[in-house]
C-alpha cells in the first residue's frame, strides 16, 4: 500500500526528500497562523446583519436542544410548520448544526443584555418601534416585527456571535489550506501566500462570509475533503485510509448542509477510485473506498435523524414538505431539467454571475490548454476533478428555478465551487508577466472588497454598485451601515453616521504590527547568515 501514496502533481522543480530545516518549518508555520488570524479579523470586521432561515435552527438547538422553530414562524418565508411537528426551515440543518456550537456558548452573555434592553423598553413604554431608515421595505418590516417580539437584540448578537466564531474562522481555515496546497504546487512559502490572500479577499468569497451561509460553507468543507484525499505533498501522515476517511466526512457534511452538496459526495468518490487505479488494481480501491463511505456514513445520518425527528419520515427532504412557493411547481419542488437561461444567468448575470462577480475567475477556463506538457503544474486528474465538479455544479444549479431569486442576494449558488476552482486559476494567474498579476490581483481585490462592504446589487447597475457607492460615497463596514440607519435609537452616536475609518486604521495597525516583524526578523536572519558565510 505504500506504492500508492505518490505525488499527484507535476510540480515546479525543487528538491525532494531533503529535510526541511526546523526554522524553515516554524516559520511557514508561523505564516499559516498569521495568515489565519488576518482573514479570521478581516471578515469578522465585514460583518453583515442578515438574518438568513439558517440562524432560527442554531437559535432553536442553542436555546433547547430543538430543531423546531415555533417561536419564529412567519418571520422568514422560508420557514413553514408541519402539522404535528412544527415550524422548521425548508433546507438542511447542518451550518445551522454548528453555529449553534458558539451561540451556545454566548448564551447566557446574549440571554443577560436582552432581559436588560427588553425590561427598561417595558419600564419606558414604548409601543412601537423606531424608525429603521432602510432602503428595503422588507428589512424594515422584518426589524419592526423583531422589535415588536423583542427579537431584534437577540437576532443582532446572535447572527455576530455565529459570522464571527463559526462562519469567518472556517473561511479563514480555508485559506490555510489553500496556502498549504499551493505551497507545494509552486515551491514557493511567498507565493503561496500572496495567492491565499487573493482566494480570501479577491474573490466572492469575501462577501458570502459575512454571514451565516451554507452555500459557502459546504464548498469548503468539500475543498478540504479533496485536499485530504489530493495530499499533494505525498506525505505519509495520516495514513491513506485516514485520508480518505476524511473526505467521506467532508463529502457527507457537504450532503449535511444542502442537498446540492451530492455533487461533491459522489466528485470525491469518484476521483478517489480513480486516483488510487492509476496507481494500483481495483484491489487497492478496496479499502480506502469504505474508508470513504464510513466518513459519510456519519454526516448521512445526521441528515436522516433530523428529517425523521422533523418531519416523521427519514429520507424525503424538507422540500418536500414545505407549501408551495413561488416556482415549486416547477419541476419537482423547484428542480426541473437544466435550463439555457439560467445557464447564463449563473455564469455572467451582471448581478449575480460568477464571472461577472470575480472576473479573475475567467482564467481558470485557460488552465487546460495552457497548463500542460512537461513543464505542467497541476496534474491531468485533479484538474479534470475540479473542471468536472465546476461544470456539475454549474449545470445541477440551471435546473433549480430558485436561481431566479438569487438576484436579491448576490452571488450564490456557485461560491461553492470557488474554492475548487481557485487553483487553476492560480495555475494560469502565475503564467502571466509580473506587471498582469499584480494589476489583476489588485482589480480584484477592489471589486471583491466593495462587493463585502456595499452589499445591495439589485439596483440597476448590478455589480457595479458596490463601486460606484464606494468611489462615490467612501469607505463603510456593513454593521456600521445598520447601526447609522437606526439613527438615535442608541443614542447620539450613530444618529449622523458612523465612519469606519478609525476602526480600519486601527486593524491596519494591527496587521501591521503583526506581519512587518515577521518578515523582518526572516529578513535580518537571511542578512547576517550571509554575511556570517
Amino acid at each position: 500500500m505504500e506504492k500508492t501514496r505518490v505525488s499527484n502533481t507535476v510540480r515546479l522543480p525543487r528538491v525532494e526528500n531533503v529535510a526541511v530545516p526546523r526554522h524553515r518549518q516554524m516559520s511557514t508555520r508561523g505564516m499559516a497562523w498569521r495568515l489565519f488570524f488576518t482573514c479570521w479579523l478581516i471578515y469578522a470586521l465585514h460583518f453583515a446583519t442578515n438574518i438568513p432561515r439558517e440562524i432560527y435552527p442554531a437559535l432553536a438547538l442553542g436555546d433547547h436542544l430543538s430543531f423546531r422553530v415555533d417561536e419564529y414562524a412567519n418571520m422568514h418565508p422560508d420557514l413553514f410548520e408541519t402539522p404535528g411537528y412544527g415550524w422548521h426551515i425548508n433546507n438542511n440543518p447542518g451550518v445551522s448544526m454548528l453555529a449553534a456550537v458558539p451561540y451556545a456558548l454566548a448564551r447566557p452573555a446574549i440571554d443577560t443584555v436582552v432581559g436588560i434592553v427588553n425590561q427598561r423598553r417595558a419600564a419606558s413604554g414604548l409601543q412601537e418601534p423606531p424608525s429603521y431608515s432602510s432602503p428595503w421595505p422588507m428589512a424594515r418590516e422584518f426589524y419592526a416585527t423583531a422589535w415588536r417580539r423583542g427579537y431584534d437584540i437577540k437576532f443582532g448578537m446572535a447572527a455576530f456571535v455565529m459570522q464571527v466564531f463559526a462562519m469567518a474562522p472556517i473561511t479563514a481555515l480555508s485559506a490555510v489550506v489553500m496556502f498549504y496546497a499551493l505551497r507545494i504546487l509552486f515551491a514557493s512559502d511567498l507565493t503561496a501566500l500572496g495567492l491565499a490572500l487573493l482566494y480570501a479577499f479577491g474573490t466572492p468569497v469575501f462577501f458570502r462570509t459575512g454571514y451565516l451561509n451554507h452555500n459557502l460553507m459546504l464548498g469548503i468543507f468539500a475543498f478540504m475533503g479533496f485536499v485530504a484525499m489530493w495530499n499533494p505533498g505525498a506525505n505519509s501522515r495520516p495514513a491513506l485510509s485516514v485520508r480518505y476517511f476524511l473526505g467521506g466526512v467532508a463529502g457527507g457534511t457537504a450532503l449535511l448542509f444542502d442537498y446540492s452538496g451530492v455533487i461533491f459526495l459522489a466528485g470525491l468518490f469518484i476521483y478517489g477510485v480513480l486516483k488510487q487505479l492509476r496507481v494500483g488494481t481495483w484491489t487497492g480501491v478496496f479499502r480506502p473506498s469504505i474508508a470513504y463511505i464510513l466518513g459519510a456514513v456519519g454526516p448521512i445520518g445526521l441528515l436522516w435523524f433530523y428529517q425523521w425527528a422533523s418531519f416523521g419520515n427519514p429520507f424525503l427532504p424538507a422540500q418536500f414538505w414545505m407549501p408551495n412557493v413561488a416556482y415549486s411547481d416547477m419541476g419537482y419542488r423547484g428542480y426541473a431539467l437544466p435550463q439555457l437561461d439560467l445557464l447564463r444567468t449563473l455564469a455572467v448575470d451582471y448581478r449575480t454571475g460568477l464571472f461577472t462577480s470575480c472576473p479573475l475567475l475567467l482564467l481558470g477556463l485557460a488552465a487546460p490548454f495552457l497548463d500542460r506538457g512537461p513543464g505542467r503544474v497541476l496534474a491531468k486528474l485533479e484538474l479534470g476533478t475540479i473542471l468536472g465538479l465546476t461544470l456539475a455544479a454549474w449545470v445541477f444549479f440551471s435546473g433549480n428555478n430558485y436561481t431566479r431569486l438569487e438576484f436579491n442576494t448576490g452571488i450564490r449558488y456557485l461560491t461553492a465551487i470557488i474554492p475548487f476552482f481557485f487553483i487553476p486559476t492560480a495555475v494560469v494567474l502565475m503564467r502571466l508577466p509580473r506587471f498582469a498579476i499584480y494589476f489583476i490581483s489588485v482589480f480584484s481585490i477592489v471589486l471583491s472588497w466593495s462587493l463585502a462592504m456595499y452589499r445591495d446589487v439589485e439596483r440597476g447597475f448590478g455589480l457595479l454598485e458596490p463601486l460606484l457607492h464606494v468611489f462615490t460615497g467612501g469607505l463603510q463596514l456593513p454593521w456600521l451601515t445598520t447601526l447609522s440607519r437606526m439613527g438615535s435609537t442608541y443614542g447620539d452616536y450613530f444618529a449622523a453616521g458612523v465612519s469606519p475609518l478609525p476602526i480600519l486604521l486601527l486593524v491596519t495597525a494591527l496587521l501591521f504590527g503583526l506581519w512587518v516583524p515577521y518578515f523582518w526578523t526572516r529578513h535580518s536572519k537571511r542578512a547576517a547568515a550571509t554575511f556570517l558565510n
